[in-house]
């Protein structure tokens, strides 16, 4: 077992799958259908429909309960900080959550009606500090060209080969270090992007308008928002309630995004030979986590499926997982086992897979040299 993908034990989303096998491109036929293999669109398609029952169930048992625990920890904070102890992590989750829903309406996945995405996207943007419009542009750019070496750098984790890590000179070197330590990745990194980029809007203004119009736009109705607290109760449950919760919910959301591409035996390849289905099947994990996680994160873990289809709607993932075997062929990434995966920063173009720092640090001097252009 290497690179956290998971020995062969049964999927916590299904007892009844297989052990994990790794995916190759094109879908494999099934044990039902062994010499008839289905497109992977013909798979999909009857799950991505929305339904606005789904839809609306889940908004209820996500955004009442947060709103709930949210006044609860205002109001507890006035007895001391105890509150925060107690209800920041579950506030934190359903904040993930709320995400998830938002991140779906930026599919235009959640309900029917584009207009209705859309309204909540943006409303839901504000409680999770995002601009929706400008996340969602980005994020599309991320779906078109996930593991695309040549087209590397929007809406994506910096990563480097191994090629050009060891031709940066030192300081770049350093720079991109500091970049994937953990710590900064995981901790300074959510924070600065959630409370700071996403407030700073970028580029010419005339060129990306739409980006300027999100940022300025979200930052118009928190400062309102902010202003009305802040005369009303206080700014001390944003600094000591708000704050807290938002800092947890940014790394937690960090790192699925991050598990979801940055393993051992991912996918990346230059233009010429890039495939968005082998991108999809290939580059992204299933993240197996226990079925409360699974919840909290809206099955995003089963990161193979939403990448061939970002029109799944998160409520359907499951049951088009549970009801393919031709999707039981992922690349399975344990709990406990993408722990490992935080070390792996550079990526080998020879070997094929993402290694270590101290990996490179193994290879021979003139292996290395003959890296180096």
């Amino acid at each position: 077992m290497s690179g956290g993908l998971a020995s062969p034990v049964r999927s916590r989303l299904s007892p009844g799958l297989p052990p994990t096998m790794s995916f190759s491109a094109p879908l494999r036929a099934s044990a039902a259908s062994p010499t008839a293999p289905r497109p992977w669109r013909e798979i999909i398609a009857p799950y991505a429909k929305p339904s606005g029952r789904h839809a609306t169930t889940q908004l209820l048992n996500t955004g009442l309960p947060f709103l709930i625990i949210m006044a609860a920890l205002f109001c507890g904070l006035d007895h001391g900080i105890w509150a925060t102890l107690l209800l920041a992590l579950p506030a934190a989750a359903l904040v993930v959550r709320l995400f998830i829903i938002q991140h779906d309406c930026g599919h235009h996945s959640f309900f029917k009606s584009r207009r209705a995405n859309d309204l909540l996207g943006r409303v839901i943007g504000v409680f999770t500090l995002t601009p929706y419009n400008f996340w969602r542009r980005s994020h599309a750019h991320h779906h078109a060209t996930s593991g695309n070496l040549d087209r590397r750098g929007t809406g994506d984790v910096n990563t480097l080969t191994v090629r050009e890590y060891l031709s940066r000179p030192t300081w770049r070197r350093l720079a991109y270090r500091l970049y994937r330590h953990p710590l900064v990745m995981f901790g300074i990194g959510p924070a600065y992007q959630f409370f700071i980029r996403h407030r700073i809007p970028t580029g010419n203004p005339l060129r990306h308008r739409q980006n300027w119009l999100s940022i300025l736009g979200t930052n118009a109705v928190l400062a309102i928002i902010i202003a009305i607290i802040a005369l009303t109760i206080g700014l001390r449950p944003l600094l000591l309630g708000y704050m807290p919760v938002m800092l947890i919910a940014a790394s937690i959301g960090v790192w699925l995004f991050y598990v979801q591409h940055q393993f051992e035996n991912t996918y990346w390849a230059g233009e010429a030979e890039w495939r968005f289905d082998t991108a999809a099947l290939e580059g992204c994990s299933y993240y197996d986590l226990p079925r409360v996680l699974h919840w909290i994160s809206g099955h995003i873990g089963l990161h193979h499926l939403h990448h061939l289809s970002s029109k799944i709607p998160n409520y359907r993932l499951r049951d088009c997982f549970e009801q393919n075997p031709e999707f039981w062929r992922a690349k399975r990434l344990s709990l406990l086992g993408s722990l490992r995966c935080a070390r792996l920063a550079v990526w080998d173009e020879q070997e094929r897979k993402l290694i270590a720092f101290r990996q490179l640090r193994r290879r021979p001097l003139a292996s290395r040299s003959r890296l180096v252009p």
